[in-house]
Parts: C-alpha cells; sequence; structure tokens
C-alpha cells in the first residue's frame, strides 16, 4: 500500500503556518536586536577603521587593512564557529560567549569592515586641501576628521551605508547556525517539526523584506536626492 504524500502547497499547512505566527514574532525581535547591535558595533568599529585607512600613518593604515582584508575574504560562518567554539577553547572556558553575543559580535565584525571600506570612499571624496587648510588652522587631526571632513562626506556615505544595513539584516540569519532563536532558526526549528516547509520559509522570506525593503527604498531616496542636488 502506496504511503499517502501531503501537497506541501496545501491550504491546511498555511493555516497551520497562520496559527503558529506568534511563534515567530519573537524570532523577528530577536532579528531585530542581533542587527541593531551588530550595527552600532560595525559603526564604530567602521569609523575607526576607515579614519586609520585614510589617514597618513602607515602603522595604522597597515592594521585597517589587514582587518578588512581578513574579514571582507573570509565566509561569516566560519567567524561564527571561531567565536563560538574556538573562544572558550582558547581561553580555557573561562570565556564561554552567549549565543547573542557571538551575533552581534560577529556580524558587527564583518559589516564593520564593509562599512571601514564605506567611510574610508566617503572621507577620500573630499579634497584633500580641507584636511590641510584645517591642520594649518590648528585643528587636530582628530578634530579635523570629526568636525571638518566626516560631515561633509556623510552625504556620500549614507547610500552604501543603508545597503550595508540591508545585508547585515539578512545576514542575522546565519546566527541560525549556533542555534540562536532568530527568525531563521525559529523558522527552520517548526518547519522540521511539523514537516511543514514552504509556508515556514516562505513566511520567513516575507518577514526579511518587511524589514529590509524600507531601509533600502530610503538609501534609494537618499542617492536620488544626492544626484539631484550634485547635479543642481
Amino acid at each position: 500500500m502506496l504511503a499517502t504524500v501531503t501537497n506541501p502547497y496545501s491550504w491546511e499547512n498555511w493555516v497551520s503556518y497562520f496559527n503558529a505566527l506568534p511563534t515567530f514574532f519573537g524570532g523577528i525581535v530577536y532579528t531585530i536586536a542581533i542587527s541593531i547591535g551588530s550595527l552600532i558595533l560595525a559603526l564604530i568599529l567602521g569609523i575607526i577603521f576607515g579614519s586609520f585607512s585614510s589617514g597618513k600613518n602607515k602603522f595604522l593604515r597597515f592594521i585597517s587593512r589587514a582587518y578588512v582584508e581578513i574579514y571582507q575574504n573570509t565566509p561569516l560562518l566560519v567567524q561564527f564557529m571561531i567565536i563560538y567554539y574556538g573562544l572558550p577553547l582558547i581561553t580555557h572556558y573561562v570565556i564561554s560567549p552567549s549565543i547573542f553575543f557571538t551575533a552581534v559580535f560577529s556580524v558587527g565584525l564583518y559589516h564593520g569592515a564593509y562599512i571601514s571600506e564605506v567611510i574610508r570612499s566617503g572621507i577620500e571624496s573630499i579634497p584633500s586641501g580641507q584636511t590641510e587648510a584645517a591642520l594649518s588652522q590648528g585643528f587636530t587631526a582628530s578634530e579635523t576628521m570629526r568636525i571638518i571632513i566626516l560631515p561633509q562626506a556623510i552625504p556620500a556615505i549614507l547610500p552604501p551605508l543603508i545597503n550595508q544595513l540591508v545585508s547585515l539584516i539578512k545576514n542575522t540569519a546565519t546566527v541560525a547556525i549556533i542555534s540562536g532563536m532568530d527568525l531563521m532558526f525559529v523558522t527552520k526549528s517548526w518547519a522540521a517539526l511539523n514537516q511543514n516547509y514552504i509556508p515556514a520559509f516562505a513566511g520567513a522570506a516575507f518577514f526579511y523584506f518587511i524589514m529590509c525593503f524600507p531601509v533600502a527604498r530610503l538609501g534609494r531616496r537618499i542617492e536620488e536626492h544626492n544626484k539631484t542636488r550634485y547635479s543642481a
């Protein structure tokens, strides 16, 4: 006797998914929390290393370049594994990072490297004469960067920075590999438990779209505004 194969697209599967929606809301909140924490860390690292890479100190430029190259050329999943499983081994279990800390730290470090390049390109778009003029007026290098250069670079920085935020939100899905309670892990667990994959992952895609689409639209609007202003 042949076993009955359930149609994965049947309405009953969707009803089951809709009934379980509250289960996924916790994952959405967890994903948003990871995104906020990671973004704060990435912005701090991006500003620091972006400033280093556009400065005149060769050692700081080397440190910034090494950071960017390492994190841009290694997979985020590998970085998760090194921090979550490797750190306790290195410290002999004195330090055992939580899943939330690992997610924020890993995603923040990863996107900090990309934001560093965004900051660097924005800084380098400002004529070098402005830096020289500020230094000649008695500004320190840090004051010049903070007061003169970065405020002018912000319009050029914002569109690619917002694109990085969209990528950051999507990359939080990788925390599922260490069993974080993010949207992707909750979706994967529920789908496996209920053998109901199509509605679960279609729903996850929809929720990621809802989180990312407004941010992406904002980036495009700022970019169009910049084009209009510069052309004028």
